[in-house]
């Protein structure tokens, strides 16, 4: 037999009425069994299922996985490597401190600088037009960091001259026009890729990093889930 620790991450954590939960599986076990198991467990997941991102000590998983000895298992919904240069990523409850993320990412020869904010919006005009009177974020942080990690070495490797990298996600209760994530690129000049780095930064992190928000309004509380699954590649 194996013991494991299985954590929960945002609609799952709700569905499950727990967080974490250690478990004793059989030597066996691939994640696809583990996910029976825990529908019997958890009835209140078993839909949610279908379309749950699994991790095995913060690497995406698969059915076909087997899960090794003292497995720290992750489960959450689809989310809305080492590198050269000047990187830095951060997950924080603070407030984002815009001077400091480009101090972190500026060098005697950096000419050009693109940040994106992203920001807490109260209200929505397109497609669904509602309310939002705040936004409540959840990331698996040591999962996050190493998949923010990643996101900067695929910059790097996508735009060579781009040589300062930040990426920084707030967690927790933000209020309307509040920065919920900024994406710093810098480099010695404005037509090396700064532009576009920033741009992949962000579509990539809403891809792969395990960070997830609860949208609350006059009308209730829901958790926005997104559509992308992660390949073995990813």
């Amino acid at each position: 037999m194996k013991q494991i620790t299985v954590l929960f991450f945002a609609n799952l954590k709700q569905k499950a009425g727990v967080s974490k939960k250690e478990l004793e599986i059989a030597d066996e076990t691939h994640v696809s069994d583990l996910k029976v198991l825990l529908s019997s467990i958890f009835p209140g997941i078993q839909v949610a299922l279908a379309t749950t991102l699994v991790s095995i000590n913060r690497e995406f998983a698969f059915d076909e996985d087997l899960i090794p000895q003292n497995a720290e298992i992750g489960l959450f919904p689809p989310v809305s490597g080492g590198s050269e240069g000047q990187v830095h990523v951060s997950v924080t409850e603070s407030e984002i401190d815009l001077n400091e993320l480009l101090a972190q990412i500026v060098s005697g020869s950096t000419g050009a600088a693109c940040i994106f904010a992203g920001m807490v919006r109260g209200e929505t005009r397109r497609d669904n037009p509602h309310e939002t009177l705040y936004l409540e974020y959840e990331a698996y942080i040591p999962m996050a960091l190493k998949k923010m990690k990643q996101v900067a070495a695929e910059i790097q490797a996508k735009w060579p001259e781009v040589t300062g990298i930040s990426i920084v996600q707030r967690v927790g209760k933000l209020m309307p026009t509040s920065p919920t994530v900024m994406i710093g690129c810098t480099a010695a000049h404005r037509d090396t890729g700064v532009f576009e780095a920033a741009r992949y930064g962000i579509d990539r992190l809403k891809e792969i990093v395990p960070i997830w928000k609860k949208e609350v309004g006059p009308d209730g509380q829901t958790w926005v889930e997104g559509e992308f699954i992660p390949s073995r590649e990813d």
